[in-house]
């Protein structure tokens, strides 16, 4: 049976291609058919595949996840970025990287996902999905947007905003990390809420555990419509009276790991933090050499 690797790549961008030319010639020496996409490309048109390669930014990657949503398929992200916090290689490891993933030789990382679903007025549902976060914003930016916020059935407390952002621990250095929320490392299995510029007195982001129900109603009172965006790729209109309900998703996405490197430094390197003049804790006694 012939095995295949999905490529997925910013074609906007000529370094992409470059690098798209050498990952399917790494994947063709090693006997597998690369199934390449374009912007237009639907999951429901691809044949099945077995592994995915990645060229772009984290934007790039998070359409890939789209397009792999369900399939169980590892996804191997190359940074062409400018961050690139997804990605597990950079431009001049390509060659290297595919081969090591063909091999494979990588480790496995699940990424949580949120569940979105959406009651708007009239009895119609629509459903989404995020792995970075699904974000309630106004829809006008004159206006504010009145929300209500219930977790796990129960009023927490409603006021004027921007927007509400719920987001996984992957997303928490996305768009949740620049509305002021905290960094949470990707093991922490939960849900990060952070309002947008709330009046409110408490408007703090919360940390909400993995089986919690996270609900945001656009209240009949506010002036204008809201909009709902998962991952900053798929968008909804929200009318008041909706109601956002947000949960932990069944289906994790699978990142492919060529190192080990705890999120730590994953951290450090991409944000550039400065580290100097740390030395590590000093050995215990009983760690010494005895003479």
């Amino acid at each position: 049976m012939t095995r295949r690797a999905l490529v997925v790549t910013h074609r906007r961008r000529s370094e992409a291609l470059e690098a798209t030319d050498e990952a399917v010639k790494g994947l063709r020496a090693a006997g597998i058919e690369p199934v390449l996409t374009t912007d237009e490309t639907t999951a429901a048109e691809l044949p099945t595949f077995d592994l995915a390669v990645v060229l772009g930014g984290d934007g790039t990657i998070l359409r890939a996840a789209e397009l792999t949503r369900g399939t169980g398929v590892p996804l191997l992200g190359i940074n062409l970025g400018h961050v690139g916090f997804l990605a597990e290689s950079e431009r001049d490891d390509v060659r290297e990287s595919v081969r090591r993933l063909t091999a494979g030789e990588f480790e496995v990382e699940e990424r949580g996902t949120l569940e979105v679903r959406l009651l708007l007025p009239g009895g119609h549902v629509e459903h989404d999905w995020a792995l970075n976060e699904a974000a309630l914003e106004k829809a006008d930016r004159s206006r504010i947007l009145e929300v209500a916020v219930e977790i796990d059935g129960h009023p927490l407390s409603s006021f004027g905003c921007d927007g509400v952002v719920a987001a996984t621990a992957t997303g928490s250095t996305a768009h949740a990390f620049s509305a002021g929320g905290p960094v949470v490392w990707p093991d922490v299995d939960g849900m990060i809420v952070v309002p947008l510029s709330a009046h409110a007195l408490f408007a703090r982001p919360l940390v909400l555990g993995p089986r919690s129900r996270l609900a945001l109603e656009v209240l009949d009172r506010s002036p204008a419509p809201g909009l709902v965006t998962c991952d900053g790729r798929r968008r909804h209109e929200v009318p008041p009276g909706t109601r956002v309900e947000v949960t932990r998703s069944d289906l994790p996405v699978q990142l492919a790991r060529l190192t080990p490197a705890p999120f730590t430094t994953r951290l450090v390197q991409k944000f550039a933090l400065p580290v100097d003049g740390w030395r590590g804790r000093p050995p215990r006694a009983k760690d010494r050499e005895r003479p």
